[in-house]
């Protein structure tokens, strides 16, 4: 029985009001329904969608294979606890991930139900197998709200008043070429930090986004990372690669690792991999896959409605050639957005890969943007008030970005005369 009965934006927000816990995040619209990147309001207005769920919506929304293999799972079995009784959709994701992940060496993946449990899961199994309890983390970095995550976490907004967190966490300068913080800078600050602040023979793990994401979309440099995976293994050190948001494809990879040639020891992932069904997962080699069974638990992680929706998910983005789309369109958008920056004093510094995309805003205008872009039917995201972020599905095609592009020159240019009047 569906519990959305075509009610009016008007009352469903006074309905959230009253019952939604004022920590939740005031979304601007109410979703009825929506179909590849296209999103319906509860009022009937359409929007294009360059906010992906941020970040999960790879197929875009309810794309026909994930439907199906949901309907047809929830037929079957809906959960089961796969350490009660295991089912082999679970099994299929785990493979699909071990096989997609480039390298040699057997990999295995467990399976959880969200990018925050997943990173928690790798920083517990690089202290178990190191023996060692620092963690280092990168400035602007996000790695989740539960507790360990937060504490990764680099911005203060998500976790003022929310102490004490975890403790032995480090924290690291990353490279950021909009500050003059480069990759040289970086590096030179970690071997500081490892003969000022911790010693490297305590530290269990780094771990760092290749895209920051809450950070701006912040590319990391290829020579960072390289430079990062080298300290790891002169030093013993596991290196945590966080693709939760760069993952499944978002930047014309599955992972965005791949384009460094140095491996990380785990992989974190979760957003993109089912279609928009919760879903998290943890990758690693041979050498971190120490537990004994047990050691690690969860009811709902893997869940068999997850999993078949993951299965789906994967095999669409393989058989559709959207890694290729990823990439294609990624530049086409790009393009637009330089275009756009040169046209408009007040946004620059286009950046990013593949459909994953941002601009810098200027005097902390990026949510009015937002709302001028949906008031002409385009759904954005910001970032800090300071950041324009664009994660639309890997279906796109270039009409669709035109019209993207077409409505930002629209709002962009009102704003524009807003801010001169």
């Amino acid at each position: 029985m569906a519990v959305h009965t075509g009610t009016s934006s008007e009352a469903l927000r006074a309905k959230r009001d009253r019952y939604v816990a004022r920590g939740v995040a005031i979304a601007p619209i109410f979703a009825a329904r929506a179909h590849g990147a296209r999103l319906t309001d509860a009022d009937g207005r359409e929007y294009i969608d360059f906010a992906g769920g941020i970040g999960v919506l790879n197929l875009g929304h309810t794309p026909e294979a994930v439907v199906e293999a949901i309907a047809q799972q929830a037929a079957e079995l809906i959960h089961a606890c796969f350490p009660v009784a295991a089912y082999e959709p679970y099994l299929e994701v785990c493979r699909m991930l071990s096989d997609l992940a480039p390298g040699t060496g057997e990999k295995k993946a467990v399976l959880i139900n969200s990018g925050a449990e997943a990173v928690e899961n790798a920083v517990k199994i690089a202290r178990y197998h190191t023996g060692r309890p620092a963690v280092i983390t990168f400035d602007r970095g996000f790695h989740g709200r539960t507790l360990l995550a937060m504490s990764l976490t680099s911005k203060l907004v998500y976790k003022r008043g929310m102490g004490p967190f975890a403790p032995e966490i480090y924290r690291a300068p990353a490279p950021y070429p909009y500050r003059g913080i480069d990759t040289a800078d970086a590096l030179e600050a970690l071997d500081w930090m490892f003969k000022a602040t911790v010693d490297p023979a305590s530290v269990a793990c780094v771990i760092l986004e290749p895209i920051q994401g809450e950070g701006g979309f912040t590319v990391m440099p290829a020579e960072f990372i390289q430079g990062l995976k080298a300290r790891c293994e002169e030093h013993g050190i596991l290196y945590i690669d966080d693709e939760v948001q760069a993952g499944m494809g978002r930047t014309g990879k599955f992972f965005r690792w791949e384009n460094f040639g140095a491996r990380p020891d785990i992989i974190t992932m979760a957003k993109g991999l089912a279609g928009g069904i919760p879903i998290g997962a943890m990758l690693t080699g041979p050498r971190t896959d120490l537990f004994t069974p047990g050691d690690h638990g969860t009811t709902f992680g893997g869940n068999p409605i997850a999993c078949a929706a993951g299965v789906a998910t994967v095999s669409t983005i393989i058989e559709q050639n959207l890694l290729e789309n990823a990439a294609q369109m990624g530049d086409y958008w790009g393009g637009k957005l330089t275009a756009l920056s040169e046209k408009y004093a007040f946004i620059d510094s286009p950046r990013g890969l593949g459909l994953m995309r941002a601009v810098n805003v200027k005097n902390d205008m990026a949510p009015v943007i937002v709302q001028k872009a949906l008031e002409h039917g385009l759904l954005l995201n910001n970032i800090g008030g300071k950041t324009l972020r664009m994660i639309p599905p890997l279906i796109l095609t270039t009409a669709d970005i035109d019209e993207a592009a077409g409505l930002l020159d629209q709002t962009l240019a009102e704003v524009a005369e807003q801010a001169n009047a």
